[in-house]
């Protein structure tokens, strides 16, 4: 009677661990990336491509891999994705240049695009009893947070002790140990599904968000009507807005346009897709304000966000019940109206100010309301999912996960840097640094509005009808 259980426990380790590593990779060079620059001579053209490749390759190609799960079968697709992952992270930690790096980080994102989609999508295969499903993605949808801040913590621990390359080993051990218990530990899945791949809009998709991505990430570097900037963007929206045209008309969509119109669903991947922003902005901006206007060394500026990890994760334990209790729409409300909180009191840092104030306030404010972002949304967006469609799921809410920071943050940032006037004096900086972040609060509380109007007009129609009128309509009132 206590076996299954306890495979099952350890079926959904494995795949949280998964998880994690896929999303710590994404900031796992943060930190680091002065030392990268120094020990490899790069530019800052080549130091931008290097911590954004992975995240080029993840977003734009997490469409075509979510569907990928479905037709090769999911356990199949994340053993190879996982081994694809673990391959590439080798390559860029042991590789002695940067054509070595910047390729590893690409091909670990296109491993990431096909373990990620797969991993989520088994854990309803562990759990195909509806509540503790929703138990499970509760906390699942918290493990992308704490993933982020895992990869600031490492970066900045291993390049101050020994160097950048060894937090590569941490990603290569879980992709050893995923390949190695994948089939011990995790159910194979639902057979894979028979139907004929998509790839007009397979490539379309991921040429859309990858070369739309690239722009936005030359936004950071170069004023927005730079040709390397506006045109990507342009040739992006073109062929994202050709994949739609294609859905429309094939028999089998790679993304099936009425699974992304659902109003609940399309709320909670923008709450999915705003709040990954706004922490991915966080992270960028105090790891710069950290080490240039408070001349503080990598180790230190891991060390700050300490609180933020702690508070993430008791919150992240704590999810499940409160989407038990109140329902994951509520769960993800109040996470934006907390974590808009959050930002606004982290936007009142000064150049001179003191930590322990209103900016330690909001590094543990702000990771309270993403974790119930996160725990809640990945609920509701997964919500009434047919089995068979549980890797394209899965693809969808990632991808707005990893389109998230690239577009947020390339925007952000401009905006900081409009607002200092070319100004790099520390008061000028923190000042821009201080905007951005408000205007995050800003989106978030948008968000939270937009989002509780939804829930209450579904409330509202789902009130049963007062006794004696419209009698054909009395059993289905509840």
């Amino acid at each position: 009677m206590t076996a299954a259980p306890a495979r099952t426990g350890r079926g959904f380790a494995l795949l949280g661990a998964v998880q994690v590593v896929l999303i710590l990779a994404i900031t796992m060079l943060s930190p680091a990336l002065p030392a990268i620059q120094r020990d490899l001579g790069l530019s800052g053209a080549q130091l931008t491509l290097v911590s954004a490749a992975y995240g080029l390759s993840f977003s734009g190609l997490l469409m075509l891999g979510g569907r990928l799960a479905d037709l090769l079968g999911r356990r199949r697709a994340l053993v190879a994705g996982a081994a694809v992952f673990g391959l590439a992270s080798a390559a860029a930690g042991l590789g002695p240049g940067y054509a070595f790096l910047l390729g590893g980080r690409f091909v670990q994102g296109v491993g990431a695009a096909l373990a990620a989609p797969a991993a989520m999508s088994l854990v309803r295969s562990l759990y195909p009893d509806d509540t503790r499903h929703a138990r499970a993605l509760a906390v699942w949808g918290g493990l992308a947070g704490f993933g982020a801040t895992a990869g600031m913590l490492l970066s900045g621990t291993v390049s101050t002790w020994v160097s950048w390359r060894w937090a590569f080993v941490v990603p290569v051990a879980v992709s050893l140990a995923a390949v190695a218990a994948a089939r011990r530990v995790l159910p194979a899945g639902p057979g894979p599904v028979r139907v004929k791949l998509d790839v007009p809009g397979a490539v379309l998709v991921t040429a859309g968000l990858t070369v739309m991505s690239y722009g936005l990430v030359q936004a950071g570097e170069r004023p927005w009507g730079a040709g390397v900037v506006w045109g990507p963007i342009v040739a992006g929206v073109l062929l994202l807005a050709a994949f739609v045209v294609v859905e429309l008309k094939v028999t089998d969509p790679l993304v099936p346009l009425g699974f992304l119109a659902r109003r609940p669903r399309a709320t909670a991947l923008w709450a999915v897709f705003i709040g990954s922003a706004g922490m991915s902005t966080i992270f960028f901006l105090l790891s710069l304000y950290f080490q240039e206007v408070r001349d503080a060394s990598p180790l230190l500026t891991s060390a700050a966000f300490l609180p933020f990890s702690a508070a993430q994760v008791v919150t992240g334990m704590l999810a499940g019940r409160l989407i038990g209790r109140f329902g994951g729409r509520a769960v993800m409300v109040g996470g934006l109206v907390v974590a808009a909180a959050g930002l606004v009191l982290i936007g009142q840092l000064g150049a001179a100010g003191p930590y322990a104030g209103a900016l330690l306030a909001g590094l543990i404010v702000f990771p309270v309301g993403i974790a119930c972002v996160f725990s809640g949304s990945t609920v509701v967006a997964l919500e009434d999912v047919e089995d068979s469609r549980a890797g394209l799921a899965g693809g969808v809410v990632n991808t707005a996960m990893e389109v998230g920071p690239t577009v947020g943050l390339a925007i952000l940032v401009s905006l900081a840097t409009a607002h200092t006037s070319g100004s790099r004096t520390a008061g000028a900086v923190t000042s821009g640094y201080a905007f951005a972040l408000l205007l995050a609060a800003a989106a978030f509380t948008a968000t939270a509005l937009a989002s509780a109007l939804t829930l209450r007009r579904r409330r509202a129609r789902a009130v049963p009808a007062p006794r004696g009128t419209r009698p054909a309509h009395h059993h289905s009132a509840g």
